[in-house]
């Protein structure tokens, strides 16, 4: 094994131990949500925390 592989290995090891799902691929469909949730937020298309508490019914 090379010092770079070594190294890469390392690098690798570190972050699937902070984030078990490191390198793994998102769903199709979650993917668009997040783009389309960025998008609203840079239009400035929020909703508000009491409003998300209301629909979930914590108020």
């Amino acid at each position: 094994m090379t010092a770079k592989e070594l190294k890469a290995l390392i690098v690798q090891t570190i972050h699937e131990a902070i984030d078990p799902d490191y390198g793994l691929a998102l769903r199709p469909e979650v993917e668009h949500e997040l783009l389309e949730s960025i998008t609203n937020a840079r239009q400035g298309k929020l909703i508000s925390v009491e409003d998300v508490a209301q629909e979930l019914g914590f108020t």
